[in-house]
């Protein structure tokens, strides 16, 4: 018998959105931005591949110096404030790794981003789960909530919906522990909690290139917050966690804000109208302030329209959680993706 830890024996695995095999699929289940990323990537990708690779062969810049200075200059703060991570992924973890120990409380709200029940489990803390108000706010929180990380996605996956900052650093007077503000989507609104680790110094604030950027292939993700916080993410992550690849697209990427704008703007242009629409055929779809919708069909039945679009070779998202199975989560392709999947739909109902 493996002498595996007990938790780790017992919990369940985190699952991902499926991935296709062959040709001629429309992936629309994990929130990949549907355009290539800034041309500058690729640019600094082939030029730190010149001379025949001769850079690969060294280990790369360990401290991603670059690249947080980069960062740091965007969101306006000092360098010693921000950390570069292999996908923001890495960082829950290790955030989890360095203020929750064994049976302490780690908390988010449910429904939002799964994984972090299976970083907890992995590290054996103890997890509190909070519900959703009908007017999507957190149902009763308490006046102090005393364990060492509340997770809050925001906007909220799967539904879409943001909170606002008096709400959130509400919050984070409320939260004896850190408040990590995961901002996966940030990019797609206007309101990001940015400011408020400026004015709480338990807010810590986490986002990805994954969506915005178009470079979930690179797994690139960053943290801002207070330098003592980023010194102990400092202490526990891989030495050379991100590869020389990695570093130059993750710069590139963040010194080209045009065209993340651009990019950024035809896909809420593209989801608006694709929400107009299937509101038109009845179907309910929550506002959204991201590059996904949650959509309802008017039977409540959101496995009938998963199997309906997997037939059309189309993937989008269902959930089985007795909280969204009456739905499921499309993320926003190009135009005429969401024209296949919209036709698709209507054959379907």
């Amino acid at each position: 018998m493996l002498p595996l830890r007990k938790n780790i024996a017992e919990m369940a695995g985190y699952v991902p959105g499926f991935q296709p095999e062959g040709e001629g699929w429309i992936k629309l289940n994990t929130n990949e931005n549907p355009y290539p990323p800034s041309p500058k990537v690729a640019e600094a990708i082939i030029a730190e591949m010149s001379r025949g690779g001769e850079n690969l062969r060294k280990y790369p810049d360990a401290g991603s110096k670059e690249a947080r200075r980069v960062a740091a200059e965007l969101y306006g703060v000092d360098p010693s404030w921000v950390i570069m991570a292999n996908g923001s992924d890495e960082l829950l973890n290790n955030l989890i790794r360095a203020f929750a120990g064994e049976g302490e409380g780690v908390a988010y709200v449910h429904p939002s981003y799964s994984y972090y029940a299976t970083l907890a489990d992995i590290q054996g803390a103890k997890i509190r789960t909070f519900g959703l108000t009908d007017d999507c706010l957190i149902a009763d929180f308490p006046n102090c909530y005393e364990g060492k990380i509340f997770f809050l996605t925001s906007p909220n996956a799967p539904f879409g919906f943001g909170f606002d900052n008096d709400y959130i650093a509400e919050l984070a007077g409320r939260c004896a522990g850190i408040l990590v503000v995961d901002e996966a989507y940030i990019d797609f609104t206007t309101v990001s909690a940015m400011e408020l680790v400026k004015q709480y110094e338990n807010v810590v604030v986490t986002r990805t290139f994954s969506k915005s950027y178009s470079l979930a292939g690179m797994r690139l993700g960053l943290a801002v917050a207070r330098p003592e916080v980023i010194a102990a993410l400092d202490k526990i992550r891989d030495h050379y966690h991100l590869d020389r690849l990695a570093l130059v697209a993750a710069t590139a990427a963040l010194q080209d804000q045009e065209y993340l704008q651009s990019t950024v703007s035809r896909i809420c242009e593209t989801r608006d109208w694709f929400s107009a629409e299937l509101r038109k055929i009845g179907y309910r779809v929550e506002p959204s302030l991201t590059n996904y919708i949650f959509a309802e069909p008017g039977d409540r039945c959101g496995k009938r329209v998963y199997d309906g679009l997997f037939d059309h070779k189309i993937l989008v998202r269902y959930f089985s959680d007795p909280l969204l199975k009456h739905g499921v989560r499309i993320s926003i392709g190009s135009r005429e993706e969401m024209e296949q999947a919209l036709t698709a739909i209507i054959e379907t109902s």
